[in-house]
């Protein structure tokens, strides 16, 4: 009788094996739909969700204990009908673009099976999203959700697989793991038959992602400042900074973290703040929230995770009104000496207050240093040349506009492409700055026909020759008078040495005369 195998990290481990090699197949299977077909099944799966995102919703609340259940309706709508409107006219199969002026064809390429990693901040939006994307581009996707998430994860891929086999792909196209373990998930993003990942978690597992040997999309943490200048709309300002903050009590990665102020107007922004029912925090107050929400490590408490703001309070034993939207703490400071100053993934927001929009520059450039280089800023301005300077010069990938960053940097308030992965680019280890969508998740073959035909090399090293250069190849050809043509003319197409009558072996085919005329061009252009 066979021993029952009964540890869940080797139970864990050959699932995510089992799971893509059934990947694989339908995928191989997959690959060979047209586009029409590849867009039924796409709009299935976007709109078996939309039409359940109230009660994923739920279920991810319930589940994770993360967030608010009106706000994660919002998101499982932008995951599903937003990200599909964005998609739903690429060309992801045969021949996407014809360049006739360059005679190229550019032809779609699926990369395979995408091992999706799934957080339990944003599960049920993130599902989607990544199922969407992947299969557009004509992929299978093998979902790896965080163990607080599964069953809402699971629950969103059955209905996303269900609508897709209806409408012609083929079973095993879309599937989620049901026992999730780290080595689970490391072999699933190891395993020969996953070929990318889309890594959305904790540092550690986006780490493990591009350390796996795989291609990897990752996403860094997004500590964003906020920058109020003299020249904004205050009011405006304000409400959008805490529409931002509040949005699902802070769980995207891209929402607010710190206001910073130009002096000339801290006085309407903290009455604007009290208005939107924020508490602002005094210096004992402040003390008492970083002892609940930052542990000794320097790491967030889980507990106050996408929590609501009164509920933090209470932890910190503080009492606010019950109608608090958010908490605000004045710093002086940006680093680990100034625990608020970092990503704080709940409505709780640092406050600074600079002397104009150069030093606002410096200070935002400081917080992002601290743990949010290369994701998103926000600035609300009125002036275009300081919108200007921030966009030369800060290092983030995403910076909205007189818009929430939470909304804007994802795609909602602006257009941008809806996304829920945001590469941060190299400042924080990731390949892309980008927004990922489904051409993230292709290859391009290039047919490319000949347009500049080869001739006996040029050695014309002059700056004439150099400066003059056409778009054509640097080729030497033998014109009707004998004469060699320069780098800065057009080729001659007979040039090609006439294959009908090969040079005798071991020859070049250059005559002694020809290399004396290169040799004349060489120390004319050297002179």
């Amino acid at each position: 009788m066979e021993q029952q195998v009964t540890d869940i990290d080797l139970i864990s481990i050959q699932e995510a094996r089992d799971l893509c090699e059934r990947a694989y197949k339908a995928y191989k299977i997959f690959a060979e739909f047209s586009q029409e077909a590849v867009d039924k099944v796409v709009k299935a799966a976007a709109l078996a969700v939309f039409s359940a995102s109230d009660k994923l919703a739920k279920m991810a609340v319930e589940e994770t204990g993360f967030g608010k259940y009106e706000d994660k309706i919002l998101k499982n709508i932008f995951g599903s009908r937003d990200v599909y409107h964005s998609i739903k006219d690429m060309k992801t199969v045969g021949i996407i673009k014809d360049d006739k002026e360059k005679s190229i064809w550019e032809i779609a390429e699926p990369m395979g099976v995408v091992a999706g990693i799934i957080p339990s901040t944003n599960p049920t939006s993130t599902a989607v999203y990544k199922t969407l994307i992947s299969i557009k581009s004509r992929n299978a996707i093998v979902m790896s959700p965080h163990p607080a998430a599964t069953n809402c994860v699971l629950e969103t891929t059955k209905l996303m697989a269900n609508a897709a086999r209806k409408n012609g792909a083929p079973q095993d196209l879309i599937l989620c793991m049901k026992n999730t373990t780290l080595p689970g998930t490391s072999e699933l993003m190891k395993h020969k038959r996953s070929h990318v990942i889309l890594a959305t978690g904790g540092m550690g597992l986006v780490r493990a992602a591009y350390s796996s040997g795989k291609p990897a999309f990752g996403v860094g943490p997004g500590n964003v400042p906020a920058y109020i200048d003299r020249s904004a709309e205050t009011g405006k300002a304000v409400a959008d900074i805490i529409t931002g903050k509040t949005f699902d009590y802070g769980t995207i990665c891209a929402s607010e973290q710190s206001i910073v102020c130009d002096s000339p107007v801290k006085d309407r922004v903290l009455e604007e703040l009290k208005n939107q029912n924020c508490f602002l925090a005094d210096e004992e107050d402040r003390k008492k929230l970083e002892s609940v929400m930052i542990q000794p490590s320097g790491a967030i408490n889980p507990k106050i995770v996408g929590q609501p703001a009164p509920y933090i309070a209470q932890l910190a034993g503080l009492q606010i009104p019950k109608e608090t939207r958010a908490i605000v703490v004045f710093l002086d400071g940006v680093g680990k000496q100034y625990p608020l100053s970092c990503e704080k993934l709940s409505p709780v927001l640092s406050f600074y207050t600079v002397n104009g929009w150069e030093e606002g520059c410096e200070k935002c450039i400081e917080i992002l240093n601290f743990g949010g280089m290369g994701h998103s800023l926000a600035i609300h301005c009125k002036d275009e040349k300081i919108i200007r300077e921030f966009g030369l010069h800060k290092p983030a990938f995403r910076i909205s506009v007189n818009t929430p960053s939470t909304l804007g940097a994802i795609g909602f308030t602006t257009s941008l492409a809806p996304a829920m992965t945001l590469g941060p680019g190299t400042f924080a280890g990731s390949i892309t700055s980008e927004n990922i969508s489904p051409l993230h998740l292709m290859h391009t073959k290039r047919v490319a026909f000949e347009t500049k035909p080869a001739g006996k090399p040029s050695y014309d090293l002059s700056i004439g020759s150099f400066e003059q250069s056409k778009k054509s190849f640097p080729t030497t050809s033998t014109t009707a008078s004998g004469k060699y043509s320069r780098f800065d003319d057009e080729p001659i197409k007979i040039g090609r040495r006439n294959e009908t009558t090969p040079a005798p072996r071991g020859k070049t085919g250059i005559t002694d005369s020809d290399i004396e005329q290169i040799l004349d061009e060489f120390k004319r252009g050297r002179s």
